[in-house]
């Protein structure tokens, strides 16, 4: 039985290494959209380049940072519960141009 339970539990942790980058358009729609289209004034608009330049020269770990730990009025993983670090920054690009 511990066999099975190691085994099983081996699996779990290689499926969840293995986890696909979600689409980051379907991302933006569920998760930042609320935000991130002009309803928060305090939130980059998406396509706002000169509101997301001081952000970018910050770098990207930085931004995945601040949306893993949440920041200001953004709660922690902006709303994305099953986000990876690259889905983040893949959402962040889509925004930022």
């Amino acid at each position: 039985m511990k066999k099975v339970l190691i085994a099983a539990a081996a699996l779990c942790a290689l499926s969840a290494n293995v986890q696909a980058a979600q689409d980051a358009e379907a991302v933006y729609a569920k998760a930042c959209a609320a935000c991130h289209n002009g309803q928060l004034p305090m939130a980059p608009k998406r396509g706002d380049k000169a509101a997301w330049e001081p952000r970018l020269a910050k770098g990207m770990d930085a931004l995945v940072t601040s949306v893993t730990n949440g920041l200001n009025a953004m709660p922690p993983r902006g709303l994305c519960m099953d986000c990876t670090a690259e889905d983040y920054q893949a959402v962040i690009k889509v925004m930022s141009e």
